[in-house]
């Protein structure tokens, strides 16, 4: 597919889609939030492809949603334009590939729950981060839900509700991101990641995540009953015994992906 506002790269076997409204501090407009879950979607059913990295172009991963597009519509256009600007963070938990966000700048508003969103993250140091809606009569309804299973309660209505910036260092401390590297090695230490992923079993992972969040919202007892389900199904593909009969030969596995 041809893009207009996002870049999708490939590096070995990892995908790499590049936010490219650099101008705009890769803000989401329509086009660009259309063209990122397209993206992702696309990398997804990549069978050569086997961990997808989200960053953005410019001086900023993304500071939320371009508020030129707000006004003037319907209850009905408002919550369609609002579902479409959510639909990459289910799209992402619905995603057999892991997702690593590679942020700096700042990442505001729904940049800060596209970070939530992915299933890893990567902040350069300096990155400022901040659920800010509040502070133009706005909320940020649809990041507090990626947002609040990263963060605390109180941390996530904290920043929600204050609509301040925190740093990189707390974000990493309050656990709504991995690691905080210096600027001049953020693509190193991103692909670092992305490359240790790829090198495990495909289908572990898929299957794998497919559960953590399967489990998510499940009571206690049927989250064990739901995931024992899966790793059950785990157990008998190709790629389950060859890693254990690789781990007890003392070779290096092939994956298959089966």
């Amino acid at each position: 597919m041809a893009y207009q506002n996002v870049i999708v790269e490939h590096k070995d076997r990892v995908g790499i889609i590049v936010l490219n409204r650099p101008t705009q501090f890769n803000t989401f407009n329509t086009a660009l939030a259309q063209e990122t879950c397209s993206a992702l979607l696309e990398l997804d059913a990549d069978n050569s492809v086997r961990v997808i990295v989200i960053k953005g172009a410019g001086k900023a991963f993304c500071t939320g949603i371009d508020i030129s597009e707000f006004p003037g519509k319907t209850l009905q256009e408002y919550r369609d334009w609002v579902t479409l600007m959510e639909r990459m963070i289910q799209i992402i938990a619905a995603m057999k590939k892991p997702v690593i966000a590679s942020a700096h700048g700042y990442a505001v508003a729904n940049g800060a729950g596209l970070i939530a969103a992915c299933d890893l993250a990567v902040v350069a140091e300096g990155t400022k981060i901040g659920a800010t809606a509040v502070n133009v009569g706005l909320f940020c309804m649809g990041p507090s839900v990626p947002m609040s299973r990263s963060l605390s309660r109180k941390r996530c209505l904290e920043m929600v509700m204050t609509g301040d910036m925190i740093e990189a260092s707390d974000a990493e401390r309050w656990g709504l991101v991995n690691k905080v590297v210096p600027i001049d090695k953020l693509e190193e230490e991103t692909m670092a990641l992305a490359n240790k992923l790829a090198a495990k079993s495909p289908l572990a992972l898929q299957m794998g995540k497919e559960a953590f969040y399967g489990m998510a919202d499940l009571e206690y007892g049927k989250a064990l009953a739901f995931t024992n389900e899966v790793f059950a199904a785990l157990c008998v593909t190709e790629d389950a015994k060859e890693g254990v009969d690789a781990f007890l030969t003392k070779r290096k596995p092939q994956w298959k992906g089966k």
